[in-house]
C-alpha cells in the first residue's frame, strides 16, 4: 500500500540532499508544522511537490500537481508573533504521487517512496563528463558576469553531483521537474551534460547572464 505523506505544493522542485528555507503564514500550514513539531525529530518529515497548474497560496489555488516529488526533513523551524514559522528543511527521497486525500486542512498524498537504481557501468563516465562540462558552464557565467565560485566543492558521487546540477542550473520548472523524475542516474546526467553544454555555448556567443532566478535562489548543499 502506498505511504500516506503531507504534502506541500510549491512553485520550485526540490532535489534530494538540497536545503529549502520556507515561511510558513497560511493557517494549513501552519497546521500542518504544528503537527510536525509534535512528533519525534526523525519523523517530521512532508512532501514538496511542485505545481503544475495554479498557484501557491489558497485553498483552491492548486488545479493539477507533477507526478513526482521529494520528501523535505524538518530541521529547524521558529514560530513568529504572528504564529508563522520559519523553518529550513532538507531534501530526502523521491516519491511518486499515486493520490490524494482532503482529510486535512492540509493535502496528503498517497506516495510511494522511489529507490535509487544501483550504478552502472557507464555511470563514471556520464559523472566525468558533466563534472567537466559544469565547471566549463561555471567558467562561461562567471565570463558573462556572474558571481561564482571558481572552485566549487561538487560532490564525490554520481548521484549527488546529478541532483546539484540540476538544482543549480538555469532551467524553468518543467525542465527541472523533468530531471527530478529522470528514472536513473545516467538518464539525469545525460540531459544535464546537453543542456550544460547548450548553455555554455549560449553565453559565450551571446556574452550575457541569463535571467537572475541562480543568484536569487543558489542551491544550497547539506
Amino acid at each position: 500500500m502506498p505511504d500516506r505523506l503531507p504534502l506541500f505544493p510549491l512553485s520550485l522542485v526540490l532535489f534530494p540532499g538540497l536545503v529549502l528555507p520556507l515561511h510558513i503564514f497560511e493557517e494549513r500550514y501552519r497546521v500542518l508544522i504544528g503537527e510536525l513539531l509534535e512528533l519525534p525529530e526523525s519523523e517530521r518529515v512532508f512532501g514538496v511537490i511542485a505545481i503544475r497548474q495554479g498557484r501557491e497560496v489558497g485553498a483552491d489555488g492548486v488545479d493539477a500537481l507533477y507526478d513526482i516529488g521529494c520528501t523535505a526533513v524538518l530541521h529547524r523551524s521558529e514560530q513568529d508573533d504572528d504564529g508563522g514559522f520559519d523553518i529550513v528543511t532538507t531534501g530526502g527521497t523521491r516519491f511518486a504521487l499515486r493520490g490524494l486525500l482532503h482529510d486535512r486542512p492540509y493535502l496528503v498524498g498517497e506516495v510511494d517512496l522511489l529507490t535509487e537504481p544501483p550504478p552502472d557501468a557507464q555511470q563514471q563516465r556520464w559523472d566525468e563528463a558533466v563534472r567537466m562540462a559544469y565547471l566549463d558552464y561555471l567558467a562561461a557565467l562567471r565570463g558573462a558576469g556572474a558571481r561564482v565560485d571558481e572552485h566549487p566543492d561538487l560532490p564525490g558521487d554520481a548521484l549527488t553531483l546529478s541532483y546539484l546540477v540540476a538544482a543549480s542550473m538555469q532551467l524553468d520548472l518543467p525542465e527541472r521537474q523533468s530531471l527530478l523524475a529522470a528514472p536513473s542516474v545516467v538518464t539525469r546526467l545525460q540531459d544535464e551534460l546537453a543542456v550544460l553544454r547548450l548553455e555554455s555555448r549560449l553565453l559565450r556567443t551571446f556574452g550575457a547572464l541569463p535571467a537572475p532566478e541562480l543568484a536569487r535562489t543558489p542551491a544550497h548543499w547539506n
